[in-house]
């Protein structure tokens, strides 16, 4: 991470985001992936198998995100699951780092990605994150324990156990034109 602590705001690439996860709306999904069918009516193609961890189940969660400060002070992270973000009405930022040996955010990983609406991502279980976005809808996809912990944990101020929420020292996005 910059010594200013400052992050800009990148658009996701297949290698850059990697390391996080995989993005999800690719371009030209159907070139060389034997799981589609493209026809005058209709395209459909394999995205990704999505993988809600040992003995999960798959969640179909709506969010909608109205948080648009550039500074971000928290990070969460779900340690059993995958979990999708695909923004439906507005641009998010998606705000991404690894975890270290100790299982807390390695700032020197942390990456801001543009998403516009169509265009999601899936982050690997592990990987911390927030999101900035000036009131968007999203589709998420992740493990219905997790979403019930972490509700139990929000609103009964319970220990979460799927996921944690901690501060790191601020940082500020550089919202204007992503690179």
């Amino acid at each position: 991470m910059p010594t200013s602590h400052a992050v800009p705001v990148e658009i996701p690439t297949p290698d850059s985001f990697a390391p996080y996860g995989w993005i999800l709306g690719k371009p030209d999904p159907l070139q060389n992936n034997p799981i589609a069918f493209r026809s005058p009516a209709t395209d459909f193609w394999h995205e990704h198998f999505f993988d809600p961890g040992m003995g999960g189940d798959t969640e179909v969660l709506w969010v909608e995100y109205r948080d648009n400060s550039p500074m971000v002070s928290r990070l969460e992270v779900h340690h059993m699951t995958q979990q999708a973000v695909v923004p439906l009405t507005n641009a998010i930022v998606q705000v991404l780092c690894l975890s270290d040996a100790n299982q807390t955010p390695d700032l020197s990983t942390l990456r801001a990605y543009r998403l516009s609406p169509g265009v999601g991502i899936c982050m690997r279980p592990g990987v911390w994150h927030t999101t900035r976005a000036d009131d968007a809808t999203c589709l998420m996809l992740t493990r219905r324990s997790t979403t019930e912990d972490l509700v139990d944990h929000l609103v009964n101020r319970r220990p979460a156990r799927e996921s944690a929420i901690v501060e790191i020292p601020q940082v500020r996005l550089l919202l204007g034109e992503a690179k």
